[in-house]
């Protein structure tokens, strides 16, 4: 919490810094809005807290954002040179160290239709890095393929806020560190991170961990980062977060073409979800995809799917939830799963 707490002026920082312990490890989101309510997100649970740092859910008893507490979390979030964060500004989220990333909204300010900055800021959303090593513990083994090696064309479906991301992060971790347990031998992997998600780069740095061999290219548009990745890092496994536009299928198939292989995230509870979508269905009918990890809500691992006979390679426990790092858990844990491999 010290990057996230050395934003905060004097009485947020208070405020926060009063919360138990067992509250600070499910703390996922900080909202700041102006005028209104303290909100923070506790794992897929919102609540209000008081100027005494207790955690409500009357939104009447809560301690209210003031004007003054805005103003001063954007000069310390800039150093006090709002300027200097323009690029960041026009794409309506910025990096701190530690890889935590902070929302923005506010008045938009265009240009020639181009959104140029955005101004009079009225809502932040400071979202926690988490990093729960393990969470692709056991996937991998369906993911993998035992002859030669190499990872298999993987895409993995989930709703929003269901645990996609971290998910992947992991992935690209073991896959480019190696897997010893697996007789994986580590392998170079690129990253396209136009969002700041996967790495959290602050500076160009990685502040989350993506393995020793993981290239990174932030904030860039994941179609052209793709192709540049393609081009000038030689990546053996390119992932991206979110694909689902028709130029990143057709990036995703010059990556195919060089033999490179893909690891990939979409918003869907279904494959039947994907065939609703013109871009997505041309990437089904296509057979990008040897396997599809599909997550539910909740954080739960539904199934694997083999892509060439769409038939389930494994089935999770429907009920059983994953546990984000409550106390004394070591990561995110993935129901107990039953099936072939």
């Amino acid at each position: 919490m010290k990057e996230i707490l050395k934003i905060l002026p004097g009485e947020l920082r208070r405020i926060i810094s009063q919360l138990p312990t067992s509250s600070l490890n499910l703390l996922a989101e900080i909202r700041l809005r102006s005028e209104r309510p303290l909100m923070v997100n506790l794992i897929q649970q919102d609540a209000f807290l008081t100027r005494e740092g207790s955690i409500i859910s009357d939104p009447a008893d809560a301690y209210r954002v003031t004007g003054e507490d805005m103003l001063k979390t954007i000069q310390l979030m800039s150093n006090s040179s709002v300027y200097a964060l323009e690029e960041e500004l026009r794409n309506g989220f910025l990096t701190l160290p530690g890889g935590h990333r902070v929302g923005l909204v506010g008045k938009v300010n265009l240009s020639e239709g181009r959104i140029k900055t955005i101004s009079h800021i009225g809502g932040l959303n400071i979202r926690v890095a988490r990093q729960f090593p393990g969470t692709a513990d056991k996937v991998l083994p369906f993911i993998i393929e035992k002859e030669t090696n190499r990872l298999y064309h993987t895409l993995i479906l989930s709703p929003p806020c269901c645990g996609k991301t971290t998910l992947l992060r992991d992935v690209v971790r073991q896959v480019s560190n190696g897997i010893p347990a697996l007789g994986f031998l580590g392998v170079t992997v690129g990253v396209v991170d136009e969002r700041s998600e996967i790495a959290g780069c602050y500076k160009g740095v990685p502040q989350l961990d993506v393995g020793l061999r993981t290239d990174v290219l932030d904030a860039c548009p994941k179609a052209q980062g793709m192709i540049l990745l393609i081009r000038s890092m030689a990546p053996e496994v390119l992932a991206v977060d979110e694909i689902g536009r028709m130029e990143d299928i057709q990036a995703l198939e010059e990556a195919l073409n060089a033999g490179i292989r893909v690891l990939a995230t979409i918003h869907g509870s279904s494959i039947e979800d994907l065939n609703r979508r013109p871009a997505l269905d041309y990437l089904l009918k296509q057979g990008i995809f040897q396997r599809f990890v599909v997550l539910g809500k909740g954080v739960t691992l539904k199934e694997i799917i083999n892509g060439q006979d769409q038939q389930p390679l494994m089935r999770g426990e429907s009920n059983v939830k994953t546990d984000w790092g409550r106390p004394g858990d070591n990561g995110l844990r993935i129901g107990r799963l039953h099936g072939s491999r």
